[in-house]
This record gives C-alpha cells, sequence and structure tokens, in this order.
C-alpha cells in the first residue's frame, strides 16, 4: 500500500508519477523500494486519472434506485438514448476493469 500512498502523495503535490520521484518519496519514508512494482504502478497509472478514480471510488449510492416499468417498445426518440446509455455503461466497465487491474498489482 506504501506504493500507492506514494503515487498520491505524489498527485496531490502536483509533482510527476515517474519513477525517480516515487522511489525517492519510498526513500524518504524509509521503505526499501522493489524496482519492479514501481516500475509496474507508474505503468498502471500512466493512462488512469486519479481524481477521476478517487471520485468514482468514494461516491456511494444512498439507496436503491428505483427501477421503471418495461415498456412495449422504445420510441425512435429514444433509442439514442438507449445507444449513449449503454456506450457509457461500456465506459464504466473498462474504468472498473483497469482499476481492478491496478488492485491487482498490489493484492
Amino acid at each position: 500500500m506504501e506504493y500507492v500512498y506514494a503515487a498520491m502523495l505524489l498527485h496531490k503535490a502536483g509533482k510527476t508519477i515517474d519513477e525517480k520521484n516515487l522511489n525517492e518519496v519510498l526513500k524518504a519514508a524509509g521503505v526499501n523500494a522493489d524496482p519492479v512494482r514501481v516500475k509496474a504502478l507508474v505503468a498502471s497509472l500512466n493512462e488512469v486519472d486519479i481524481d477521476e478514480a478517487i471520485k468514482s471510488s468514494t461516491m456511494m449510492p444512498m439507496a436503491p434506485a428505483p427501477t421503471a416499468a418495461p415498456t412495449a417498445a422504445p420510441t425512435p426518440a429514444a433509442k439514442p438514448a438507449e445507444e449513449k446509455k449503454k456506450k457509457e455503461e461500456e465506459e464504466k466497465e473498462k474504468e472498473e476493469a483497469a482499476l481492478e487491474g491496478l488492485g491487482a498489482l498490489f493484492g
């Protein structure tokens, strides 16, 4: 976990999360950093929007959303909305898969 904490500290400070900076933070914390884990973390965070990941992980639904009654057939106006919803769900699934992969590094 200290590797992730170090990366979050660098992010919060507005510093680049790279191997050099991550090693320096870990060294300052008294951690003997494993270069393979450092490299893997930097690579996995390369394309992750950390602010968005934090925001999505801290948002918990207050109550289950009510479900709508099923309709007979979607209207032509509803089809673009359904397509947009499907795309959003696919993007969310990709983000979740990326976060799961990140978690596997430190599990």
